[in-house]
């Protein structure tokens, strides 16, 4: 599924994006349900997914 997101995206970066996502489905999942969750609340999904990944920045870099 994720391959198919990212089918325009250089080979180099996708396949980056995919061993990432792979290697840490966990944290990907809770930010998944995170994001929902705000957008339950009434935000839209660019203001979620902000808000989110703010809340999440210290895990990400760590993974990144």
């Amino acid at each position: 599924m994720l391959d198919k997101q990212l089918k325009d995206m250089p080979t180099e970066q996708k396949e980056r994006i995919i061993r990432i996502v792979t290697e840490n489905p966990e944290l990907f999942q809770k930010i998944a349900s995170e994001v929902q969750q705000k957008m339950k609340e009434g935000k839209d999904q660019m203001s979620a997914v902000t808000e989110v990944m703010r809340a999440h920045e210290d895990e990400m870099k760590k993974i990144l």
